[in-house]
Order: C-alpha cells, then structure tokens, then sequence
C-alpha cells in the first residue's frame, strides 16, 4: 500500500446509560487488508497523498478539517461508499453505532 496515515484510536468513557454490545463478526474476507473500529473508538488519519477511504463493513461518521476552500464537513459514510481524502487532509471518524466498522484506506 502507498498510502501512508497516522492513526491514533481513542476509546471514550460510555456512561452508564449505554451498554456494551459485541461486535458483531466480520468475515475473513472484509477484513483482509482492512482495520477496523470498534464501539466508542475513534481515529484520526492523515493522507500522505491522495488517499480513498471505502467502508467495508458498519457505518462511519467522518469529519474532514476545515481548508482554504470549505468549513469542516461531517459525513457518515456506509459499507460500499468511499471518501476521496486530499494530500495532507485530516479526518476523524468513528462507528456511527454499536456494531463498530471496518474500512480500508488505499493510495488512489
């Protein structure tokens, strides 16, 4: 893969109000060359280059920082769909509910 991101996963405090589901099983074939996030997770990835997100499995809410062009966007993305990601922009996503997610992020 030549796209290279950093990522950092932050798992917040659930209160006590919402209960830990399992996540659900994700086939062999979604997750190879996949990561994925699980419920009360989040990460923020940094595209080297032009970059595509595909969501595989779950759906994401993404948040694309702010450019010269347009404000921060928020999405929330499902399996099949995909994000371009432009050189040097940021995002940070999360499950967009209890099942958790899986994605893949390639070089375009």
């Amino acid at each position: 893969m030549s796209a290279v991101c950093t990522t950092t996963t932050t798992t917040f405090p659930l209160s006590p109000d919402h209960v830990r589901r399992p996540a659900a099983a994700v086939p062999p074939a979604v997750r190879r060359g996949a990561w994925q996030l699980g419920y009360g997770e989040a990460t923020s990835l940094r595209a080297s280059g032009a970059s595509v997100l595909r969501i595989r499995q779950g759906r994401v809410w993404v948040t694309r920082d702010a450019t010269d062009q347009w404000g921060s966007e928020d999405l929330v993305l499902a399996p099949g769909e995909t994000l371009r990601i432009e050189a040097g922009q940021r995002i940070v996503m999360e499950p967009w509910d209890t099942h958790g997610a899986t994605y893949s992020w390639d070089a375009e």
